[in-house]
């Protein structure tokens, strides 16, 4: 699906979802394509929330820190949900899923990177909807009554978008950025990344 760019003066937020045990690179690589664009747009801001505001270890030991607890966050226009064995924790906690169903209900945009799916699922929003994860819980997500496209990077289901495992995670963001600034805008971020994946590893080898 596609949509017309925002006016570059329209301000956006981006909430990404913080929590013990979340996979590092689900949240910090959607945050460099997000944080990067505000080089461009300067109104816009990156927002980090968790369930209590302070410090965390993600799931490879990296503190973080959530600028807001999820009860004090501002109305978001995109919400973002990484996954990690937290992730798979709190698809357990009401209080989570019902500020998800909230804000997705609000939010331009809804999304999820790897096991951030089951999330989104657990919550309600992937009913009657396509998604992907990581490769190695696609199984799991389909048992769960989900449509799941694998061997995708990303799939885009109505305003929601949901994105394969890790890495994944940034070119879902690099889609997302052109949906919301257009592609010229999108194209320039990518470019100050220097993002151009060449692994020296023929994927499935």
């Amino acid at each position: 699906m596609s949509t017309a760019p925002l006016d570059p003066a329209t301000p956006l937020t981006t909430g990404i979802l913080l929590f013990d045990e979340v996979e590092e690179l689900d949240a910090v690589g959607p945050w460099e394509v997000f944080g990067a664009a505000t080089l461009q747009f300067p109104q816009d801001r990156v927002l980090a929330l968790a369930p209590r505001a302070g410090e965390l270890r993600a799931a490879k030991g990296l503190r973080l820190v959530a600028d807001l607890a999820l009860a004090d966050a501002p109305p978001l226009d995109v919400l973002l949900v990484p996954g990690g064995r937290g992730a798979r924790a709190l698809a357990g906690d009401a209080r989570v899923l019902a500020w998800l169903r909230e804000r997705a209900a609000r939010a331009r945009w809804t999304t999820s990177v790897c096991t951030g799916a089951l999330l989104l699922q657990a919550a309600g929003l992937l009913a009657g909807r396509r998604a992907t994860t990581h490769w190695s819980f696609c199984d799991e997500l389909e048992a769960r009554g989900v449509t799941v496209l694998r061997g995708e990077r990303w799939v885009a289901d109505g305003q929601v978008v949901t994105a394969a495992g890790v890495s994944a995670g940034i070119d879902m963001a690099l889609w997302l950025l052109g949906q919301l600034r257009g592609e010229a805008a999108a194209r320039a971020t990518q470019r100050y990344l220097e993002y151009d994946p060449r692994p020296p590893f023929a994927a499935g080898a």
